[in-house]
């Protein structure tokens, strides 16, 4: 190991006395380097241009660096809603959920009903994001974010129905490259809800690859209001877009042409952005998709050879042939919200229902939170969700502090939406029958069924896993590659190689140090990172595992982008496990920032200690994948020497630490609150989720009386009473005389309680009548 270490200092010093010699190292390195690299860098076609220069880079370009700044990421400031956003939170959002029954609209309804979708034009819900000078809210990306959150918790149908005009929409894209007449006709109509908006951008022949639209327009002269105008004549098919049934307002993106070069010598303008309203002569509005049974408005839209005028475009004429840069540089802020709040939504909905019948719900005289195998699920749940905050929580602050993270946006939007699977998936499990009969006393069915949505929309996961994530984030995020590739592609060749020198021997050298950092931390364990930032002590071993994994990520990317070049983005598994890797150590960075941030809760501890351990296991894995299955067999294993000197090293949570966090989801308390915070729980017992907590306090309140009363059924005092049973034992220790009758009463609201979240729901044998389903009966009664 110590000769190792002895003949890479002597290459390393060596090297760089050779390569100091500006003129000798031009000469003889740079040009040849230079031009094979020419040679072998894959050309970026437009689209893929526009989508890296979308956006900007924030945090994740100091975990692409190897060496992150810790003081940089706790400088950011602490994400807090504001007084206002919060107070929303607590009356309007609160009044919204109680106004709609998920059973009734998924079973009857089909819609919201009329006063929630009033409420929502009335109290401001379809306008969060737009600016008071145009009647809106003016909420921060973070406010926007909670309310989807708790929205979330309570019903899909209200919380996409409010995300869809604040996200990627014609809101979004008015305010970013809309005329000072569009804005000024347009954003009061949609804050007030006059307009409800919807956007059209997936065709049947292009989903995932959006780029590839089929939809086009042609550039011509039409009449319109009377007059001739210059104009297009626009053809579209387009499915799935969510709010269409409804919409008066359609954002369509479409490609123009201009063969008469009416608009000059380009022909093929690009993917262009238009608002149309939908009484528009020509429009087509569809019929209605069902997604699983989400009851949110969601269809298809047609045009053919609608003529309008050029007004109609986003921006206006100007902006013809600009819409896949704002869609893009939109997705980069907008994929940032919606999708993870909801998910995050889900998730603690999940958390506190689940924990807490865990606690209610007994068997073989024990309540299930008890057993150790549910209190490992328990503690996945919790330590998926508190991550998942952190993560939703301190993207939504970037974007408020002026970031368009492009690459964090599918970080958030992939790992969060998984995770989100994997806790309701858990929750599942968990309460067993009680979440397979569908019924009004069922709290989770839906949004188990309806997971897949959210995994779709927006950039199917699979997708922006291994194509997205690293495929961006390798050029956006790297300190060198974006400036090698501008240098091999600049038509002056002298001028790119001068810059190419530059760029690519910055590049080596960071390379190298990053082989240094990696192998020296990796061999101590990294007890010797200097954190350069005022964090709780008990973190300090993460923050240090942290930069350790970051060198190894950076050196393990380089080596990767050097012996495959373009051709790793066609080795998706191996991009996905590097993309995985990059978003671990994000997802630890946030959940780091957020124990800091929330002012080191003693309590909250556990938490964050799981959380991150998780995190670190899974970019180990990752990083184990890739070295397993790197194609150049020597490099790996020169990588893993260098990544990896002592092994494998990271370790999922334990055993007695995942016990203590599942504590958390089962007792009423602070940690409980904080982590499930700004959930839609009603106040009424008949609700199930209403039911479930007030369940959870008489269980609690009934402990010292449960265990006298168990005590009693033991001493064989009851032996032949046909009460002595699990069911009706309160009774016979009553009657017995084993308990008081003030310990009786607290027993009995125990079992009332209990037996409401145990029941599930039944139905007329005949469901071809739509009546039967609204005749459902809890059994137990």
């Amino acid at each position: 190991m110590y000769l190792f270490i002895a003949l890479l200092l002597v290459v390393v010093v060596g090297a760089g006395l050779l390569l100091a010699n500006e003129p000798w190292r031009q000469k003889y390195l740079t040009r040849r380097i230079y031009h094979v690299f020419r040679r072998v860098v894959p050309t970026l076609s437009d689209t893929e241009r526009e989508a890296l220069d979308a956006g900007t880079v924030w945090w994740e370009g100091q975990l692409f660096s190897g060496k992150p700044q810790w003081a940089t990421l706790h400088s950011y400031g602490r994400a807090a809603l504001s007084g206002e956003e919060q107070a929303f939170l607590d009356n309007e959002v609160e009044a919204l959920c109680g106004m709609v029954n998920d059973w009734e609209i998924t079973t009857q309804q089909y819609d919201l009903p009329a006063e929630a979708w009033q409420y929502m034009k009335t109290a401001g819900f379809l306008g969060l994001i737009i600016p008071r000078e145009y009647g809106g809210k003016g909420f921060t990306a973070l406010g926007h974010s909670a309310v989807v959150r708790k929205l979330s918790t309570h019903n899909s149908a209200l919380a996409v129905t409010v995300m869809v005009p604040n996200s990627l929409g014609p809101a979004e894209l008015l305010l970013e490259y809309g005329t000072e007449e569009q804005k000024q006709h347009y954003l009061p109509r949609l804050a007030r809800g006059d307009e409800i908006p919807a956007f059209a951008l997936t065709s049947p022949w292009a989903g995932s690859d959006a780029g590839a639209i089929p939809d086009f327009g042609i550039v011509c002269k039409g009449m319109w209001e009377g007059r001739e105008v210059l104009g297009m004549r626009v053809t579209w098919d387009k499915r799935y877009i969510t709010l269409a049934p409804v919409c008066t307002l359609l954002g369509l993106a479409f490609r123009l042409y201009d063969p008469d070069g009416l608009l000059g010598n380009t022909q093929d303008l690009g993917i262009t952005c238009a608002l149309v309203p939908a009484d528009h002569p020509g429009v087509e509005i569809g019929r209605r998709h069902l997604p699983l049974d989400a009851m949110f408005m969601n269809g298809p839209t047609r045009g053919t050879d609608v003529f309008m005028p050029l007004e109609f475009i986003i921006g206006g004429p100007a902006m013809a042939g600009q819409g896949w840069r704002m869609l893009m540089e939109s997705l980069a802020a907008g994929r940032s919200i919606s999708l993870p709040a909801s998910f995050c939504g889900m998730a603690a909905l999940t958390a506190r229902s689940v924990g807490a019948y865990c606690t209610v719900r007994s068997q073989f005289n024990a309540p299930i939170a008890k057993f150790e195998g549910v209190q490992e699920v328990l503690a996945r749940i919790a330590g998926n969700l508190y991550a998942m905050d952190a993560a939703r929580a301190m993207t939504a602050h970037g974007v408020d502090l002026g970031e368009r993270p492009s690459v964090v946006s599918a970080i958030v939007k992939y790992h969060l939406t998984e995770r989100g699977r994997a806790v309701v998936n858990d929750g599942m499990d968990l309460i067993g029958g009680k979440g397979i009969c569908l019924g009004p006393s069922n709290f989770l069915g839906r949004a188990y069924q309806q997971l897949p949505v959210g995994i779709t929309v927006e950039g199917a996961n699979i997708l922006t896993r291994s194509l997205i994530i690293f495929g961006q984030g390798a050029i956006r995020c790297h300190p060198y590659l974006l400036a090698e590739m501008q240098a091999a592609q600049d038509t002056d060749t002298n001028r790119g190689m001068q810059a190419f020198d530059k760029a690519f021997w910055s590049h080596a050298r960071h390379t190298a140090f990053n082989a240094l950092r990696a192998f020296w931390h990796g061999i101590s364990g990294a007890v010797f990172v200097r954190i350069d930032a005022n964090v709780a002590p008990s973190m300090r071993p993460h923050y240090r595992q942290l930069t350790r994994y970051s060198a190894a990520f950076a050196l393990t990317a380089d080596v990767a982008l050097l012996l495959l070049g373009g051709a790793l983005k066609f080795r998706e598994q191996l991009s996905a496990r590097l993309g995985d890797m990059l978003s671990q150590l994000y997802i630890a960075s946030a959940i780091l920032k957020r124990y800091e941030d929330e002012g080191r809760q003693p309590g909250d501890a556990v938490l964050a200690h799981w959380a991150v351990l998780d995190a670190l296991n899974r970019a180990e894995l990752a990083l184990d994948g890739v070295l397993r299955n790197f194609p150049n067999r020597t490099a790996a294993v020169i990588l893993r020497i260098l990544a990896l000197p002592l092994g494998r090293w990271s370790r999922p949570p334990s055993d007695a630490l995942a016990r203590r966090v599942a504590k958390v989801l089962t007792r009423p308390g602070h940690e409980r609150d904080r982590l499930t915070f700004n959930c839609y729980v009603p106040q009424n017992e008949n609700d199930p989720v209403g039911a479930i907590e007030a369940a959870l306090h008489a269980t609690v309140a009934a402990e010292v009386a449960e265990k006298k009363l168990r005590k009693y059924a033991q001493s064989g005092k009851l032996e032949g009473n046909p009460n002595a049973n699990v069911r009706d034992m309160a009774d016979a220790v009553y009657a017995a005389g084993g308990i008081t009758s003030e310990e009786f009463e607290l027993l009995l609201r125990r079992n009332a309680l209990r037996d409401r979240v145990i029941a599930v729901d039944d139905f007329p044998r005949d469901l071809s009548d739509p009546a039967a389903r609204a005749d459902a009966r809890r059994h137990p009664a």
